[in-house]
C-alpha cells in the first residue's frame, strides 16, 4: 500500500439505505440520534426513581445500549473518513486530534459533578486506537474482532489484578482505566463494536443474507443472558462474555430495525420512516452539543439540589423530550451543533452544511 496515501476505498453501497439527503448515509445518521436518545432516556432515569419495574428495566437497556451503538457508529464514520481519500499521516493525524478532544471535553466534564458516568473520554481513546485498524483488509479487521472478544473476559480479570494502577501517576491511571478498569465502559470492549460497524459499512446496508443471521441471532443473545442470570447460573460484571451479549443482542436489533425500515420500498411507508427518522436524525447531527448540553444541566441540578428521592417528571421532561426539541430546531434551523463547530476548527476541518442546514460531521467524525 502507498504510503502517501489512503487505502483503496471499497465500492460505496449502492442499496436504498445508502441513498441520503444532502450526501449523507441514512442508517449511521439514524443510529447516532437513537444513541444519544437513549443516553438521554438512561440519564435522566435518577430524576423518576419511584416508577414500576417494567420502566426499570427499559431504562435500564437504554443505559445499556447506548455507549456500544456510539461505538458501532463511530467505527462506520471512521471507515467513511477513509472512504474519502486523502494522505493516510494527515487522516491519522486528524482522527487523533478529534480523539484528544473528546478524552479533554470528557475528563473536564467528569468534574462538574453531575451523576452521569461521562464516556467522552473512553470514546476519545477508542478512535485513536481503533482508526489505524481500519486499514487492514476486512478479513483481518474481522479476525482482530474475534480476537478481542475472545480474550476480553480474560484481560479484564487479569487488569483488575493490577494494584500498582492506583497509585501511578495520573495520566497512566486514567488512561488504564479508560482502557481497562472503567466500571460501566472500557475501550476493551468497545473496539470491537467500532470495527463491527466499519466491517458492516463495508459489507453495505441492505436485506440480505447477513441482516437476516442478525434478525435471528440479535433477540437469541439478549434472551440467553436473561435466562441465564433468571436460572443463577451465572452472574453477569460489566464487561464479561454475558454482559457483552446483552450488548450485541440489543445493539444489533436496533441496527436490524434501522436498516429494515431505511430499505422500505412503499411510498407510504418511506413517509412514515421518514418522518420517525427526522428527529433521530437531527439529535444524532448535533449529538455531542446535545451530550454537554444534558450533562451540564444535571449537573447543575445536582450540585444545588442532588439526586430526587421522589419522581421529578418536569426534571425528566427538560432531559429527554425538551433536549430532542432543542436538537431538533437547531439541526433545522442552525446546523452546525456549537460543540461539533469547535472541534472541526481545532482539528482543521470546517464544519459545513448540506441543503438542509445539516452538518457534514458528528461527534466529530465524517459520514459523507
Amino acid at each position: 500500500m502507498p504510503q502517501n496515501s489512503a487505502p483503496v476505498a471499497r465500492e460505496a453501497s449502492s442499496d436504498p439505505a445508502a441513498i441520503p439527503q444532502g450526501g449523507r448515509l441514512v442508517v449511521p445518521d439514524v443510529l447516532r440520534g437513537f444513541a444519544i436518545v437513549a443516553m438521554l432516556i438512561a440519564h435522566a432515569a435518577p430524576f423518576i426513581p419511584n416508577v414500576p419495574s417494567a420502566v426499570h428495566f427499559l431504562n435500564s437497556n437504554f443505559s445499556a445500549v447506548a455507549s456500544p451503538l456510539f461505538a458501532l457508529v463511530m467505527g462506520m464514520s471512521a471507515e467513511l473518513v477513509w472512504r474519502r481519500g486523502g494522505k493516510i499521516g494527515t487522516t491519522l493525524l486528524h482522527q487523533c486530534l478529534r480523539g484528544l478532544f473528546l478524552v479533554v471535553l470528557g475528563v473536564w466534564m467528569a468534574t462538574w459533578g453531575s451523576w452521569v458516568a461521562v464516556v467522552l473520554a473512553y470514546l476519545g481513546v477508542l478512535i485513536i486506537v481503533g482508526a489505524p485498524l481500519l486499514l487492514a483488509r476486512t478479513p483481518v479487521v474481522i479476525g482482530i474482532t474475534i480476537l478481542l472478544f475472545a480474550i476480553s473476559e480474560p484481560l479484564l480479570e487479569l487488569a483488575r489484578t493490577w494494584t500498582w494502577v492506583y497509585t501511578a501517576p495520573a495520566p497512566v491511571r486514567d488512561l488504564m482505566v479508560w482502557t481497562f478498569l472503567g466500571p460501566q465502559y472500557r475501550v476493551v470492549n468497545l473496539l470491537p463494536m467500532f470495527l463491527i460497524g466499519a466491517v458492516l459499512v463495508r459489507h453495505g446496508f441492505r436485506r440480505d443474507r447477513l441482516l437476516w443471521v442478525l434478525a435471528v441471532a440479535a433477540p437469541l443473545a439478549f434472551i440467553a443472558r436473561g435466562l441465564l442470570e433468571y436460572f443463577d447460573i451465572v452472574r453477569a460484571q460489566s464487561g464479561d462474555y454475558v454482559d457483552t451479549l446483552r450488548d450485541f443482542g440489543l445493539v444489533f436489533v436496533v441496527y436490524v430495525c434501522v436498516v429494515l425500515a431505511a430499505t422500505v420500498q412503499r411510498a407510504g411507508a418511506k413517509r412514515f420512516w421518514g418522518a420517525v427518522f427526522t428527529p433521530l436524525i437531527a439529535c444524532g447531527q448535533v449529538a455531542l452539543s446535545l451530550y454537554l448540553l444534558h450533562v451540564g444541566l444535571i449537573a447543575a441540578w445536582n450540585t444545588s439540589h442532588g439526586r430526587p428521592t421522589e419522581n421529578l417528571w418536569l426534571g425528566w421532561a427538560v432531559i429527554v423530550p425538551v433536549m430532542i426539541l432543542v436538537g431538533w430546531l437547531w439541526w433545522r434551523f442552525v446546523g452546525t451543533g456549537p460543540v461539533e463547530w469547535v472541534m472541526g476548527w481545532l482539528t482543521g476541518r470546517p464544519r459545513k452544511r448540506t441543503e438542509q442546514g445539516v452538518a457534514v460531521e458528528s461527534i466529530g467524525l465524517s459520514t459523507d
